[in-house]
């Protein structure tokens, strides 16, 4: 699997100045959110998408990337402001949105205010409507990644990961699992930690990652009225050891999201494409796809 630096395009949009990648095959697209600290440069957990033949649309979300926080801001406006993408780029139908981690809420917004556009759902290790993350968390993430300290500590995980490689992977996949980080990493190929490496070390969390958190730790009171509006088949993909995002989470959107299927997950982490299961996890989606 390789995680590269991909170009990417800016729109001028009624609604703001949004940043994607379109790489087009077919006429069928999916549109991928990703989750925090990623934008529309970095390809993660696409290739199956890609492998079929899809076209790919992935925006940067709001403080992501070249993506201003002032363009859409919530999951409600940034979904209209796909839509809006979507009729820039003549994109008239969407086979399906992807939802991954913290881009979850967008993708669902996106599904049920945009019935007409998109075809089906799919909601990889995706964040839900219940509260996220936990105070200890929470409090964390505000001081390690908000807009004026996220550089000091990326440089610090680049700077980790070139000096102590194994080490500062081993960290970094501690905090994304529920198993040890020396557990997860002994049941990874040298090719997969190669990718890990330079995925983590391009990150950034812009001023994205600070409103995520402010969005995500509220109660959200209209999450019930959201979730009845998604009548398209819905793909729910989860892992008990996810250790970021609460199997909760793809538990409660698979109950709350009418006639959704949930799948397990045997990943080891968050990272749902690096687990040993993958493969079976792809098919599913594979069969999904041509099933919606």
């Amino acid at each position: 699997m390789a995680t590269v630096e991909r170009p990417t395009n800016m729109a001028s949009l009624p609604s703001g100045i949004v940043e994607y990648r379109l790489e087009r095959q077919r006429e069928a697209t999916v549109l991928v959110f990703h989750g925090g600290h990623m934008r529309a440069g970095l390809a993660l957990g696409e290739e199956i998408f890609s492998e079929l033949g899809y076209t790919l649309l992935v925006p940067s979300r709001p403080g992501y990337g070249a993506t201003p926080l002032s363009t859409g801001t919530t999951p409600q406006g940034f979904a209209d402001v796909s839509q809006e993408l979507c009729e820039h780029l003549a994109i008239e139908r969407l086979s399906a949105v992807a939802g991954i981690s913290g881009g979850g809420p967008t993708a669902v917004n996106m599904a049920g205010r945009h019935p007409d556009l998109v075809d089906a759902l799919i909601l990889e290790s995706a964040v839900g409507f219940l509260r996220w993350p936990d105070r200890h968390v929470y409090l964390g993430g505000r001081v390690l990644f908000n807009s004026w300290t996220q550089r000091i500590t990326w440089g610090g995980v680049r700077t980790l990961l070139r000096l102590v490689p194994q080490e500062g992977l081993r960290l970094l996949l501690g905090s994304l699992s529920l198993d040890s980080g020396g557990q997860v990493l002994a049941a990874l190929s040298e090719e997969d930690r190669a990718t890990l490496r330079a995925l983590f070390s391009r990150m950034s969390s812009g001023r994205g990652f600070s409103n995520d958190l402010r969005i995500t730790t509220q109660v959200q009171p209209d999450a019930q009225e959201v979730t009845s509006h998604v009548t398209q088949p819905t793909l729910v993909i989860g892992s008990r050891l996810d250790g970021q995002v609460p199997f909760a989470h793809a538990e409660s959107l698979a109950a709350s999201l009418p006639g959704a299927e949930l799948v397990t997950s045997d990943a080891e982490t968050h990272l749902l494409w690096f687990g040993s299961d993958y493969p079976v996890i792809s098919d599913r989606i594979t069969e999904f796809l041509g099933e919606a």
